[in-house]
């Protein structure tokens, strides 16, 4: 049987580490948790020329996280958190193709900063920098390994989310320091944390339009797979 091709976009780097020359990187696990999943992935480089070539080979969309945050002026904000550091030009990248990708009905699942980048595309705005802004927050940021769990959360009833994973609870890994502040129109937020973070929202106006804040590709939860083959199995209905 065919496979679902799954188009993943790369994290760039500047000159020094792997090369002296600036470079791509992808963690290993996104790749191999869809190929699991029953998909066939592919990276996508930041050649926003192609956006409609890339668009017309995959399935399906992933946008993965990475060490860095949203430019607050894309959600309307003139001030920037001391934290903040973006990538210009991945983000603007990402935000062209995850666009151009949702006016297409293209099943789309949006990773940690992923899903940040999904909530500012479909109207929403963004804690700058979560210990400031949520009293007794968790650590988002978890001290323990990403590859464990570092809290909770709750899958809210009546959303594409609980329908996948099948229950009220998850355990997930936590690497932000960022987060989805609102619900705009068209936006559900589908989980949270025990601090009220808002950690998953979706999209009912798309086929397949999910983000959420943690790490499934790490497959720590049995909800984590379950994830990843739903929007594997919705690219494939889309193929």
């Amino acid at each position: 049987m065919s496979r679902p091709i799954i188009g993943i976009t790369l994290d760039s780097e500047d000159p020094g580490g792997y090369s002296k020359f600036p470079w791509y990187a992808l963690r290993e696990n996104y790749a191999g948790s869809i190929t699991r999943a029953g998909g066939l992935p592919i990276t996508l480089s930041h050649e926003s020329g192609l956006i409609d070539n890339y668009l017309d080979q995959i399935d399906g969309l992933l946008i993965p996280g990475g060490n860095f945050d949203v430019d607050p002026a894309l959600f309307g904000e003139t001030e920037r958190h001391d934290t903040v550091e973006t990538k210009d030009g991945r983000t603007g990248f990402e935000m062209a193709l995850t666009k151009a990708a949702l006016a297409r009905d293209m099943p789309v699942l949006g990773i940690c900063g992923g899903q940040q980048l999904l909530h500012v595309i479909l109207g929403g705005t963004l804690i700058q920098h979560i210990p400031d802004a949520v009293p007794d927050c968790l650590a988002h940021e978890q001290p323990n390994p990403r590859d464990e769990a570092g809290h909770d959360v709750i899958i809210k009833d009546a959303t594409l989310l609980r329908e996948i994973v099948g229950v009220n609870s998850m355990s997930v890994n936590s690497a932000h320091h960022q987060a989805a502040a609102n619900e705009p129109a068209g936006v559900i937020v589908n989980a949270r944390a025990t601090d009220g973070v808002i950690e998953g929202i979706e999209a009912e106006a798309y086929t397949f339009c999910l983000g959420v804040q943690w790490h499934p590709e790490f497959e720590i939860d049995d909800g984590d797979g379950k994830i990843l083959a739903a929007f594997v199995a919705a690219s494939g209905k889309s193929a």
